[in-house]
């Protein structure tokens, strides 16, 4: 019996075997076309574990006549950097090196750079795999120089079809034995797999060899042994990786798209991971951000879920988080408030905004009026309506305009007050 895990002996050994990445690597698709034009260049895989991008580096590897090299960035130094280099000379690398550097975000700057000098002369083809985004781990010089391929997550059906494959190998491997793996079993393997093959084949793997031989002498894998050898579904969340930043960015925009159900999904996945004050710290922005004054009091009752979220501690405050997700979800929206002040903002970098007009400045102190401070300022109070037409933006910016009332019933009575007020439109 094979002694190696499942996942390595079922791994492909051709392209067209390769389960999902049809984006990249079906027919016509661009890595395809790279590699059947035999003209391998520096390339950069991105994506979740378990998804192929090893797979496809080794494939490479047998298609070229490059010496080949594997390093994990994880437990690797310069020192196995310059043994490979130290051989590029020689007649065992007379066509070249292709290096196949897993998790390359793991090498530092220094790490990354001691390969520069030979990829730039082609004497080093590297193929680098990460899960993090490359752009914020990788080096700007490999990065110019290296085309950059993301492996997405794989579909329940390319997981299913992958498991049915590795059984297929089982069962020529045990010869006179059958396994027999109910519909609904290899559905919930696939399903909380989460898009990891290498999961999938892991949980099969422990079912298989976990399981003992029925009075047919069939191994028969059922859903409650799937139950059994599948550990709770972990989700992709790295509270410092790409990841992270994608579930929250996806949270918000639902709540802004005013999509209640997926709002409630992304809180979930937020919860699951435990992350309460970034949850927490979303919810405040983004009642102010996109609900703003469509419905100001949004805010007053998002804080109040917000400290009883804090207060009771999961798993209570997922109930208050989801009272607070809903409410913003369902609520009007406006964006009018954060264009304010980011117009207001941009104004004071980019442009000469001129000085405070005097009779607005500070006049509680001696010798102000002998400055012109605070002459001729018209208190508004004194006046019908506690309103009176004056100036109050400096001269350079004066007819600027950064608050301009959202199409909502709440900023509609706005607008008609002020422009009621003001005798003008707002």
């Amino acid at each position: 019996m094979n002694n190696k895990p499942l996942a390595e002996r079922i791994r492909p050994e051709k392209l067209e075997d390769v389960f999902g990445q049809e984006h990249i690597l079906g027919r016509g698709r661009i890595l395809n076309r790279i590699l059947k034009s035999g003209r391998i260049t520096n390339m950069i895989f991105y994506g979740p574990p378990g998804v192929g991008k090893t797979t496809v580096a080794n494939i490479i590897a047998n298609m070229t006549n490059k010496r080949f090299y594997k390093l994990n960035a994880t437990n690797a130094s310069v020192k196995d950097v310059k043994n490979i280099i130290d051989e590029l000379d020689t007649l065992f690398s007379v066509d070249g090196v292709l290096l196949y550097l897993d998790e390359i975000q793991n090498f530092n700057k220094k790490q990354q750079q001691s390969l520069l000098e030979f990829i730039e002369t082609g004497k080093i083809t590297l193929i680098a795999s990460t899960t993090e985004n490359p752009y914020h781990y990788i080096y700007k010089a490999i990065l110019s120089r290296s085309t950059i391929f993301e492996f997405k997550l794989l579909n329940k059906s390319n997981i299913i079809d992958g498991l049915k494959r590795a059984i297929k190998i089982v069962e020529s491997e045990l010869k006179d034995k059958n396994i027999k793996i109910d519909e609904e079993a290899l559905e919930y393997i696939a399903n909380v797999s989460n898009g990891d093959l290498r999961k999938a084949l892991n949980a099969l793997e422990i079912a298989i060899f976990s399981t003992n031989l029925d009075e047919r002498g069939i191994i028969h894998i059922d859903l409650n042994t799937a139950y059994d050898c599948t550990q709770k579904k972990i989700l992709n969340f790295d509270k410092f990786g790409d990841n992270y930043y994608d579930i929250l960015s996806a949270f918000q925009k639902s709540i802004r798209g005013s999509d209640p159900d997926a709002a409630i999904h992304y809180l979930a996945r937020l919860i699951k991971a435990g992350d309460l004050i970034s949850i927490c710290r979303r919810l405040l922005v983004t009642a102010s951000e996109d609900i703003g004054l469509a419905y100001p009091n949004a805010i007053s009752i998002v804080k109040a879920c917000v400290d009883t979220a804090l207060q009771v501690g999961l798993p209570e405050a997922r109930i208050p988080l989801a009272e607070a997700t809903l409410l913003l979800s369902t609520a009007p929206k406006s964006n009018s408030v954060i264009k304010a002040i980011d117009a207001a903002l941009y104004d004071i970098e980019t442009k000469d905004i001129g000085d405070i007009p005097a009779y607005l400045k500070d006049a509680h102190y001696f010798g102000a009026s002998k400055l012109g401070r605070g002459i001729g300022y018209k208190y508004p109070h004194d006046y019908d309506n506690n309103y009176i037409k004056q100036q109050y933006l400096p001269d350079n910016i004066k007819d600027v305009k950064y608050y301009i009332p959202g199409k909502n019933k709440l900023e509609e009575k706005i607008k008609s007050y002020i422009n009621r007020l003001k005798g003008s439109e707002l």
